[in-house]
């Protein structure tokens, strides 16, 4: 069973052990998530590595900085192949546009597709408690539309939100607008506990809420058989949507 809808977090040491769990699991899901750990610890030669074997590359580094500082970064990974690239909503618009020229451009002379590039609105972690704590107002559903409409001005491709935000988001901003879902728990990623998710939903929730991918690390890459774990997700993912159709 397969499903182009996972993205697996190789939230793991090294790269040996990233290409290891890639080899295991390309032909069950949808690509791969490189975060701030494996890429710190390995660099961009992994993403390289993994983008030029074929595989779809979400660089998850969450760019947050002046619109130019960003603009390069995102030129950057898009040299790399990265497939989907993050930044943060709350750089605000101008740097949101920044980088989605940087993207389009350097695609564009390097004659490759650009990326997907989305931007993240409220940490998954980051309950109305925690946000309240942060100076915010109001509560994170609101931030994170606010947040929402702000990465649409900005002409990106869509935002990262938990899922349980994603109906609302998916209601607001139609079927071509992505929407990626972390904080997969439960279902059949009942292996793993809540950790530090605040805002969390299955896989086959999220899904129906509207998810165009969801991003599955601990309850894949922990489990006693990664491979088996992703096949059961994506055997639930498949049995919801057909319940769908």
């Amino acid at each position: 069973m397969t499903s182009n809808k996972i993205l697996v977090a190789l939230d793991v040491a090294s790269g040996v052990e990233a290409l290891a769990l890639s080899d295991r699991l390309r032909d069950v899901t949808g690509g791969f998530k490189v975060g701030k750990r494996l890429f710190t610890s390995e660099g961009p030669d992994l993403v390289r590595t993994l983008a030029r074997g074929g595989d779809r590359v979400f660089l998850d580094l969450k760019f947050h900085d002046i619109p130019n500082t960003v603009a390069t970064a995102v030129a950057a990974a898009t040299s790399l192949g990265a497939w989907m690239i993050d930044v943060h909503a709350s750089g605000g618009l101008h740097m949101m546009q920044a980088a989605r020229e940087a993207a389009l451009e350097t695609a564009a002379a390097e004659r490759r597709h650009p990326p997907l590039l989305i931007a993240v609105t409220v940490l998954t972690s980051i309950s109305d408690a925690v946000f309240a704590e942060t100076g915010g107002r109001g509560t994170v559903i609101d931030q994170v539309l606010r947040l929402a409409e702000l990465t649409h001005r900005a002409g990106l491709d869509g935002v990262v939100a938990s899922p349980q935000e994603t109906a609302l988001l998916r209601q607001r901003f139609g079927p071509e607008f992505t929407i990626v879902t972390p904080g997969i728990r439960g279902g059949g990623a009942s292996t793993a506990a809540k950790d530090d998710q605040a805002r969390t939903m299955s896989p086959s929730e999220a899904v129906a809420a509207g998810a165009s991918f969801i991003v599955v690390g601990r309850p894949i890459i922990a489990a006693p058989n990664a491979r088996k774990a992703a096949e059961e997700i994506a055997a639930e993912l498949d049995s919801r949507l057909s319940g769908l159709a």
